[in-house]
């Protein structure tokens, strides 16, 4: 931390505060107290209103905060809360820097502001079951994207037609980071397929950064994935017990729902029958599919399968 990051900091830590004692200040910052003695006068000489008490150590004069920050309730809770959840599902480096930023934004907050805030903040809370999956990896694409550099790696796409568990190997340029799920994807354009594909973070191995420099098209948008490329329409059945469940958590893949005698009636749209085999399995005898003819054969095959696995006596050890 250069001096006038440090000199700044020290002023949010004393907002933060009522007192604080150089020795508190030094070991917060890792300096010497002699140098905290000398940002002191530095501020003082700058027009920061610092009152020194002896032995009991710095503060600032009453009511004075840095301009031009200035939040209302909503304003300083809804930047807290993203910060928190920055911190919660992104890499060290980034969580250092929410934290710290939460810190900052909690240190400008007149009194009786902050008060209110602490209170919604343990009133509202993000809370996060999985732990960050590939946080290396996340850094690396994270600054490839930063330094428009194109990257290489190994990709166990879901599913393969020689059924083998290689990696496909993809050169790509990375034109962004998007946070689906519960988990972190990849939109990138991909040398091999000449066309922008999305790859999942957990699916990579071995991602190498390589000097070639990219240009990202200036009309590039987000977008999680193309309509166009779902072409299967799938109908399934889900009796009158799974049917508010199904209302309450919706599949990604899900285009239409109707009422119907037996229960919930959903149109999906895949590109594959594969993309939901697992989804429509965990609903168990709940589900029915209606169509198309190939997923429910599918289905069948994976139930015999199933069966097979859990007949009793047959278990290996």
């Amino acid at each position: 931390m250069n001096r006038t990051d440090r000199l700044l900091a020290i002023v949010l830590e004393l907002q933060a505060k009522k007192q604080v004692r150089a020795e508190e200040l030094a070991a917060t910052f890792e300096v010497s107290k002699r140098t905290i003695y000398r940002d002191m006068l530095a501020l003082d000489e700058s027009g920061v209103p610092v009152v020194s008490i002896p032995g009991q150590g710095y503060s600032l004069v009453e009511g004075y905060f840095l301009p031009p920050l200035s939040f209302n309730t909503a304003e300083a809770i809804m930047l807290l809360l993203g910060a928190d959840f920055v911190a919660q599902n992104f890499d060290a480096q980034y969580r250092r820097a929410a934290e710290s930023a939460s810190h900052k934004i909690v240190s400008v907050l007149p009194e009786q502001l902050r008060h209110e805030v602490e209170y919604l903040q343990r009133s509202i809370q993000f809370i996060s079951f999985n732990e960050l999956s590939a946080p290396d990896t996340l850094r690396q694409l994270r600054n490839a994207i930063v330094e428009r550099k194109t990257v290489r790696f190994g990709y166990h796409a879901r599913y393969r037609s020689d059924q083998t568990n290689a990696a496909d190997v993809r050169e790509v340029d990375p034109y962004a980071l998007i946070h689906v799920g519960g988990g972190w994807m990849l939109i990138a354009y991909c040398h091999l397929r000449r066309d922008i594909r999305h790859f999942r973070l957990e699916r990579m191995e071995n991602v190498v950064t390589l000097e070639r420099i990219f240009a990202r098209p200036h009309d590039f948008e987000i977008q999680l994935s193309s309509d166009d490329d779902r072409t299967l329409d799938v109908r399934a059945l889900f009796d009158h017990e799974a049917a508010r469940r199904i209302q309450e958590t919706p599949s990604f893949y899900q285009t239409a729902q109707e009422a119907h005698p037996d229960g919930l009636l959903v149109t999906l749209a895949v590109r594959q029958p594969g993309d939901i085999l697992g989804w429509l399995l965990s609903w168990g005898s709940h589900v029915r599919v209606i169509e198309p003819e190939s997923l429910r054969e599918l289905l069948a095959h994976e139930a015999e399968r199933l069966l097979e696995n859990h007949r009793v006596g047959d278990v290996s050890r």
